[in-house]
């Protein structure tokens, strides 16, 4: 990686343990855990908290007690336990089953404000509006940062930016990917909707999730195919109005509900494919390592326990018990045994959710066979970590 021809003066002559580029959920959850055992670590946000972000705010009850040990007062907020699943398809049919394993709603907007508050008590340095700008190796187990606020020096650099790739982590030369290219967007409302229940609408390539989440709102967020958009004049009322409206359930909310937001809260060039995790010596965590497709169950949890896997890693090398090139060995082969099970049965799902008629048969189908369904949502949920 070169190093920008601008001159920026050194923020001061600190080298810590680690600096993490990213400061959202996976991130937070990473920079705590290590700063609890006495690790530098400095962390730098483009924006500022707190934020909206387009997701789901859905979390497994296998993540409650990781949480809890981060200091998430989990138990003071009065959060919807979620223990029902709906999913529609186009036709307007739905499959109702319950989760065995269940979940609960917290919108982003809380929950990193939250952790980034107990990350800066644990001595983490947060650097908020600071966009970082190059990276640089520029000796063994020395790393030089260089942001819009000045350049920081660290051990490891841990690149967890979301499903954005900077130009620094980019290679010299890209290969074009074939996978297709997906939107997202968001909404808060307020709707009739119980509250222990979370509902998937099947919608033109791609689905929508509504459910409860916290301060007695609830979170609509849709994902499709960007050629939708297009295809709608890159009116996004306009492709709500043509394609989600299609299906019954969605229009009633679509319709009936009351928006919060002044305007939606979108995100595009989305990519679900597996990007690898560790690139011109940085260590990439979340979504930096690969967007996972969303129906293969609850991408926070999922960030939040690659979090404990690198950062269990990252203290033994702290403890001098492991080489870089040993450390990114072991860190690839935990994320790939953790996570590629449920990243191929949310493939395998995706292939029946948002196809018209395919959909619609299978929900049918899995309504006389409950015990498939069950096992099917098994699939996406992990154990409690």
């Amino acid at each position: 990686m070169k190093s920008l021809s601008m001159e920026i003066p050194l923020s001061s002559n600190k080298v810590f343990n680690c600096a993490i580029l990213g400061g959202g959920l996976c991130c937070l959850c990473l920079a705590i855990q290590l700063a609890q055992q006495g690790i530098d670590v400095i962390l730098f946000e483009k924006n500022s908290y707190p934020q909206h972000k387009v997701c789901g705010e859905y979390i497994s009850m296998e993540s409650w007690d990781f949480l809890i040990r981060l200091g998430v007062p989990l138990h003071d907020l009065n959060l919807p336990e979620i223990t029902q699943l709906g999913i529609s398809s186009e036709n307007g049919f739905m499959l109702n089953s319950r989760l065995p394993m269940g979940g609960f709603g917290i919108s982003r907007y809380s929950l990193d404000h939250i952790l980034c508050q107990i990350a800066r008590a644990k001595g983490v340095v947060v650097h908020e509006n600071c966009k970082v700008l190059d990276v640089e190796n520029i000796q063994e187990s020395l790393f030089e940062i260089t942001t819009s606020q000045g350049k920081h020096q660290a051990q490891i650099v841990c690149g967890s930016y979301g499903k954005y790739t900077p130009n620094f982590a980019k290679p010299s030369v890209e290969t074009p990917t074939k996978h297709p290219n997906y939107i997202g967007v968001k909404y808060h409302i307020q709707t009739d909707l119980v509250a222990n229940r979370i509902e998937l609408h099947n919608l033109k390539d791609g689905y929508c999730g509504i459910l409860k989440v916290d301060n007695e709102r609830y979170c609509l967020c849709y994902l499709t195919k960007a050629s939708n958009l297009q295809q709608s004049g890159n009116d996004i009322k306009a492709m709500e109005h043509a394609i989600l409206c299609e299906n019954p359930f969605l229009k009633k909310y679509l319709t009936q509900s009351t928006f919060l937001f002044e305007k939606p809260l979108a995100i595009s060039n989305i990519y679900f494919y597996p990007k690898g995790t560790s690139i011109n010596g940085m260590l990439m965590v979340g979504d930096a390592a690969g967007a996972i497709t969303p129906v293969c169950g609850n991408g926070m949890s999922m960030a939040m326990r690659a979090s404990k896997l690198l950062a269990e890693l990252l203290l033994v090398y702290f403890e001098g018990k492991c080489t870089q090139e040993a450390l990114k060995t072991q860190y690839s082969r935990a994320w790939a045994s953790s996570f590629n099970r449920r990243i191929q049965a949310g493939q395998y799902i995706q292939h029946l959710l948002g196809k018209k008629t395919s959909t619609h048969l299978a929900l049918k189908t899995l309504h006389y066979f409950p015990a498939i369904t069950q096992k099917l949502i098994g699939l996406t949920h992990g154990k409690a970590f």
